[in-house]
């Protein structure tokens, strides 16, 4: 069954419960109202014929109660032992009705063997002769009945003329809810065949839950575009980046291949060529799996960074020659922040190793506190990056220097790995560099706790 349908059926039975719930309340409630005011009135009309009977006891009974025989009605004088001493009724079938005698008022609706409702009065009172009869008037309700009847059609028929508002309006709604799930449903089907990246409009809808389902879906498809444009200058730089090594090796294959009495210089120059290119394959490729698996949900803890800061340092000053100056900018011996130990280690080594390769002059580290935050600092004093490159330094395979960083053995992933781990602990890694005087890296991350 379609949601349509869904809709328009559900909308329809709501509306027909409700209405039926409603005119069985308005017609019992009319019922009940009508029937205990012609039980009043009955009763009263019982009082005046005690009362006449009382006042006029000279008076012949029978030719007294006709007076105050109602229309479509009876009055029966009822002994003791249950048999009537005296009836007076209208010329009016009044069905099989039995009479009792009772010491006690009593007013009631019964139902005789016709079907018809009689409303019944029974009271007390002293007959001519000193005994205690009951006097009980009845009446057939016809003209409730009819009217009851009446209003059981108006009831039904005015049921019916809602239902077929609430069949047009759940039509309406089904058609404007559907709507944009359709337009929905059918621009998923174009980007799944045509493998295209069409949106929904969101101009002039007011910001209901189907304007936020819209945006929530064109935000998506922004997503996936950004996303499969990623991919694809993922792949392409990967391909390129992958080519010119698997090239060379197969060149360097290629001619041990034809040269079987290659001079050992030769060989020699080949088996260095290849094993560097097959070094720097392998390198690519950790570093690309790298920046995949950093994506992923990592397993963090409490760290403390000074410690941290200091053994990744210390690490480069013992297997390096170079001059690496650590400087410390707080006197707090531990400043915790919450994240990765291996993954925060891999930035400053990332950025150090960078330090290294494209400067000959000394290299300075640094940590220090700003605010809530940590603040680690990679100084050297090479050749800087110019403001436009530095807009493109943390994008896959973006080298400054292209040529330099081949002789280096770079792949222009070290500072993407490093600027994912940064925002992945809710920090920032920064650039600062000028022509000729050299840059700086900042490694922002914020804390938990210090102590001192």
């Amino acid at each position: 069954m379609k949601l349509r349908t869904k809709i328009q059926l559900f909308s329809s039975v709501f509306i027909l419960v409700l209405m039926l719930l409603i005119n069985t309340s308005i017609y019992y409630f009319f019922y009940h109202l009508t029937a205990e005011s012609e039980l009043d009135d009955l009763s009263a009309q019982t009082d005046e014929v005690i009362k006449a009977i009382t006042q006029n006891p000279d008076i012949e009974k029978k030719k007294l109660l006709s007076a105050f025989l109602p229309n479509n009605g009876m009055i029966q004088v009822i002994s003791k032992n249950d048999k009537p001493i005296l009836i007076l009724e209208k010329p009016i079938d009044h069905g099989d009705f039995s009479a009792l005698f009772q010491n006690n008022e009593s007013q009631s609706i019964k139902t005789n063997n016709l079907g018809n409702k009689v409303a019944v009065i029974s009271k007390p009172i002293v007959w001519e002769d000193g005994e205690l009869v009951t006097i009980q008037v009845s009446k057939q309700l016809l003209t409730l009945q009819e009217t009851m009847t009446t209003l059981f059609y108006v009831l039904a028929l005015a049921s019916l003329v809602m239902l077929i508002p609430a069949i047009i309006g759940g039509r309406i709604l089904g058609k404007v809810l559907l709507q944009p799930i359709q337009a929905l449903i059918q621009t998923m089907k174009r980007n799944t065949e045509h493998e295209k990246w069409k949106k929904l409009p969101i101009h002039g809808r007011s910001r209901d839950e189907l304007f936020e389902m819209k945006k929530t879906f064109n935000d998506m498809i922004d997503h996936l575009e950004s996303n499969f444009h990623k991919q694809e200058i993922f792949v392409s730089d990967a391909s390129h980046e992958l080519k010119t090594p698997i090239s060379i090796i197969k060149s360097y294959a290629q001619l041990l291949d034809r040269r079987d009495d290659a001079p050992p210089e030769l060989l020699h120059e080949s088996i260095e060529a290849i094993e560097s290119e097959a070094d720097r394959m392998q390198l690519l490729v950790e570093q690309m799996l790298l920046l995949a698996n950093n994506k992923g949900k990592t397993q963090k803890e409490k760290i403390n960074i000074v410690a941290l800061f200091e053994d990744a340092v210390h690490t480069f000053q013992g297997a390096n020659d170079r001059n690496i100056i650590s400087e410390l900018k707080t006197d707090m011996e531990s400043v915790t922040v919450y994240g990765n130990a291996n993954q925060l280690q891999q930035i400053i080594y990332i950025l150090i190793d960078n330090a290294l390769k494209y400067s000959n002059e000394t290299v300075k580290a640094s940590l220090e506190m700003s605010g809530n935050h940590v603040l680690i600092r990679v100084i050297d004093h090479g050749p800087g990056i110019s403001k436009e490159e530095q807009e493109h330094i943390f994008e896959r395979f973006y080298r400054v220097d292209k040529a330099r960083s081949r002789e280096t053995g770079g792949t222009g992933l070290g500072l993407s790995i490093a600027k994912t781990i940064a925002v992945e602990h809710n920090g920032d890694l920064l650039v600062d560099s000028q022509v000729n005087l050299g840059t700086i890296f900042t490694l922002q991350l914020p804390t938990l706790e210090t102590e001192s």
